[in-house]
């Protein structure tokens, strides 16, 4: 694979890197200059830090079958992020205790202070090793899952290359790939559920070091989420209960008619009718990239000047194929002061979806390149969510360069808002389900799973029968990769997609201002709070039931408008 990242520091020798840490450490700060060069300095270390520790994540991710990129990437956890994590501790107890720090510009510099402060409430040496088994089990879960393959007709598939056929009109194959799929996945389910025991055995005693009663307050307080609560999650959830999932019941009664089956199985879920073929909005990556580049030009020229200069640097993997891990994901490096997208793409409307989400993360991040504190460029994924999910809605007005067809195009719409309603209650579901998890260590793997399924009762439509398909069902979760590697990461989905709503029913009404709102709110990074940006978008930070009733009425109204 072409080298498309920077590596200024040789981590085969831990000790030089050490030196130029401890050399920053020592310097003064004794006057605001120092003390702002000093932050200066920082964050130019940690950016050349990121820059190549990302780098090597990517490899692991786009290769996860080579021995040699998994021996740097487990190099990079087990020796180099511990280092950096000691480091980054010992900053902010220097910055905090500075004398300086009390004349620094008090607008400017009120979210990192408070960050700042949060990161040393929680900070504990003795954790620093837990995370580095906790990351060895993360890539375990990539081991176990990122080699799954199946035989279909007598080739070889990816599971993401699955996803075609289970839309497929045909209800044999649909059910046939969906058995594949979920067979694969339990195939190795006792795997991966020891690997969830002992996630939570080491999570758990990680809070405790902290003095917290359990890991979900400690990842509320390491995510920074200074603005809501996990009882806010808890009143969400209900409001999604209420006015989504009766509104999920309705569209999937319709999707059951359009199908005509007797009964709504698991695999009827994304399928097409009989007269209908899966949407296919691109036959190649390179169509995937030409024709994302024309949509972002139409949003802004320096949008589609950042898809081209990536895609010519080598910072775009968007194939599926064997070895790969699943998944998707842009990461930034702020060195070459550009960004990497991965994904697994097999030629689907999600494929489309899922390019344009992230080149939403890839405008994110050079919307913020300017910001004078490098920390600012550390974004709650609140809003980095909120720019990416806004990026899919803010596109739609062109996506008739994917779909020629009208029908087709009208069909690629309902499909996206249709989705949005699908996934509201799956996402509350997965937060709810790690929420109870968290609080209660001691539980076995099938009190788990009867747990999952539960939730799923509870939150989700009822319109699937799941009869002697209950495992599929209670195991689904095994394939949701943020629950292993990045706990607690999944709230920020419904959250911004309830903001993204917000921006598309603005977009209706004001493009141009919504571009604005749009470009604004991004360049703040982290230097306000989740409030004040979404202010700044022109839009609430606000889940209330009032808001939840009102954005559903509008998604039901745009799709009644569609047929």
């Amino acid at each position: 694979m072409t080298k498309f990242y920077v590596e200024t520091f040789d981590f085969k020798n831990p000790e030089k890197v050490e030196e130029i840490f401890e050399a920053l450490l020592n310097e003064p700060i004794d006057t605001v200059e120092n003390l702002e060069k000093w932050l200066k300095k920082q964050s130019e270390l940690f950016d050349a830090m990121e820059e190549a520790m990302s780098g090597h994540y990517i490899d692991f991710q786009c290769q996860s079958d080579s021995k040699e990129a998994k021996d740097i990437f487990e190099h990079d956890q087990n020796v180099i992020d511990p280092i950096f994590k000691k480091y980054v501790s010992l900053f902010d107890e220097v910055f905090l205790t500075s004398k300086a720090i009390g004349q620094l510009d008090r607008d400017l510099y009120k979210q990192l202070i408070k960050r700042k402060q949060n990161a040393k409430e929680i900070f504990r040496l003795e954790n620093i090793e837990l995370e580095i088994q906790e990351d060895a089990l993360a890539t375990n879960y990539f081991e176990h899952t990122g080699g799954l393959t199946i035989e279909w007709e007598g080739e070889e598939l990816t599971l993401s290359e699955l996803s075609p056929f289970i839309q497929s009109p045909n209800r044999h194959t649909r059910e046939k790939a969906l058995t594949l799929l979920n067979e694969a996945y339990i195939s190795k389910e006792n795997e991966l559920q020891q690997i969830m025991n002992d996630l939570v055995a080491l999570r758990h005693k990680k809070a405790h070091n902290t003095g917290l009663p359990n890991f979900r307050d400690y990842m509320f307080k390491k995510y920074e989420r200074f603005d809501y609560t996990p009882e806010d999650c808890t009143v969400l959830a209900q409001s999604i209960r209420k006015y989504v999932k009766p509104l999920k019941e309705k569209l999937q009664k319709q999707h059951k008619l359009e199908l005509g089956v007797d009964s709504y199985r698991p695999w009827d879920q994304q399928a097409v009718p009989k007269e209908q073929k899966p949407l296919q909005p691109f036959r190649t990556t390179e169509e995937l990239i030409d024709k994302s580049k024309v949509i972002l030009e139409h949003l802004d020229p320096r949008f589609a000047e950042l898809l081209s200069t990536m895609n010519e640097q080598g910072m775009l993997d968007l194939k599926s194929r064997k070895g790969k891990s699943p998944g998707g994901f842009c990461s930034d490096l702020p060195v070459s002061q550009l960004s990497f997208i991965f994904m697994n793409a097999s030629k689907t409307q999600d494929d489309m979806i899922t390019m344009l989400h992230e080149m939403g993360h890839c405008i994110h991040n050079d919307l913020m390149r300017e910001q004078p504190i490098g920390d600012y460029r550390e974004v709650p994924m609140e809003s980095a969510e909120l720019a990416s999910m806004s990026m899919e809605l803010l596109t739609m007005d062109q996506w008739h360069l994917f779909y020629e067809n009208e029908e087709d195009l009208i069909r690629a719409k309902k499909e996206q808002l249709k989705g949005i309603v699908d996934f509201l209650p799956k996402g509350m579901i997965i937060d709810q389900f790690q929420h109870w998890i968290y609080e209660h260590p001691d539980h076995t793997p099938a009190e788990r799973d009867a747990k999952y399924k539960e939730l799923l009762i509870e939150f989700d439509a009822n319109v699937v029968d799941w009869n002697g398909y209950e495992k599929w069902q209670q195991a689904s979760w095994l394939r949701v990769l943020h629950i292993f590697e990045v706990p607690f990461y999944y709230i920020e989905y419904v959250i911004a997609q309830l903001g993204a709503v917000q921006m598309y029913k603005q977009y209706k009404e004001n493009p141009e201002k919504t571009l604005t709102n749009y470009k604004q709110a991004l360049q703040l990074g982290s230097s306000k709070s989740l409030p004040e940006i979404y202010e700044t978008a022109g839009i609430r930070f606000d889940f209330s039931e009032d808001m939840i009733r009102e954005l559903m009425l509008f998604l039901e109204e745009e799709l009644e408008q569609l047929n």
